[in-house]
């Protein structure tokens, strides 16, 4: 029962479960937090180093110069000065992802925690980071927010040192089709390309260090846009069309299902599994998006930063953005 003696309503309910969890959240950890920072750094330095001498020396990416950093950083830890610029961008711009969540839900006095960072031991040093909200949304719109913040935040964040890292990239005749892993090229790291390298093949590109953190970016921008469940863009999508999210969420994952099913049928085995592998997660973990008992339709403001969403996927997403060579 509410305190004017009513029973209480779903939105008052939810207020009261706002309170309430305001007075018994838990504490931050604030030593979990930086020791995964402290840790996801130390891995993209060294990822980045790797990078790094590899693009100095013109080799294509394989795994074996990740494996030669964390050797060398025993023996003389200076080399990790030169993975620097790829750890600093990357993290520069998945904590400003994380921050334009954080920074909306504490404007609306949602309970949230500080950015989990995610260290990875190669490939790009990261599996990315996530916060976590702890208390109730009670509107479209602080959802809305709350969801489009990150994204927008992070794909501006990456864009100069796209284009700062695209300008000191090279040509290197066939260098994206040799080395272990083969990278995708979304269509707004195109664009770029096309206009500092007028009429260069993708192929014959090779991004320097600094463009390669900005296409993690790229990626982890992409991955988050899609209108699924829980991910940012499914929370972008519920604000728009409410509790009709579960059925388009539904039919997104089975569209990711199918796309793995098609590359594993066409012999592309490594993006089969991954999308295969994301669809599974999604549909366990993400795909339910709690209920919000809100009525009102978001403003003209905010259904045009929904199309600016849209848009920022479109321009960051690919169908193949990772490939292992000769599998």
């Amino acid at each position: 029962m509410s305190s004017n003696g009513y029973p209480p309503t779903a939105a008052t309910q939810n207020v009261f479960e706002s309170f309430e969890a305001e007075h018994v959240r838990p504490k931050h950890r604030y030593w979990l937090h930086a020791l995964l920072l402290l840790l996801t750094l130390l891995t993209t330095t060294v990822v980045g180093s790797g990078l790094a001498h590899s693009f100095a020396e013109n080799r294509p990416f394989d795994f074996d110069a990740d494996l030669a950093a964390y050797k060398g950083m025993w023996h003389d830890p200076s080399v990790l000065i030169d993975g620097l610029p790829f750890s600093l961008t990357l993290l520069t711009i998945l904590l400003v992802h994380e921050m334009g969540h954080y920074l909306a839900a504490r404007y609306y006095r949602v309970d949230v925690t500080l950015p989990f960072f995610l260290p990875a031991p190669t490939l790009i040093g990261t599996f990315g980071a996530f916060i976590r909200i702890r208390s109730a949304i009670l509107s479209k719109r602080i959802l809305f927010d709350i969801g489009i913040g990150g994204p927008l935040a992070g794909f501006a964040t990456l864009i100069l040192p796209l284009i700062a890292g695209v300008s000191m990239s090279k040509i290197v005749p066939g260098i994206g089709l040799r080395g272990d892993v083969l990278f995708g090229t979304p269509p707004i790291l195109r664009f770029f390309e096309w206009i500092i390298f007028p009429g260069v093949p993708a192929t014959d590109i090779y991004l320097h260090p600094v463009a390669r953190a900005a296409w993690v970016g790229i990626l982890a921008t992409a991955l988050n846009l899609l209108p699924i469940g829980q991910l940012d863009g499914g929370h972008v999508l519920y604000a728009f069309v409410g509790e009709r999210t579960r059925i388009l969420s539904r039919i997104f994952v089975a569209a990711l299902a199918a796309l793995g099913a098609y590359q594993l049928f066409t012999s592309d085995y490594t993006m089969g599994y991954m999308w295969l592998f994301w669809a599974v997660v999604l549909f366990f973990v993400a795909l339910r998006h709690p209920s919000i008992i809100d009525p009102s339709r978001l403003s003209p403001v905010r259904r045009w930063l929904g199309l600016a969403a849209l848009i920022i996927f479109l321009l960051c997403f690919t169908l193949a953005p990772i490939r292992t060579n000769g599998l």
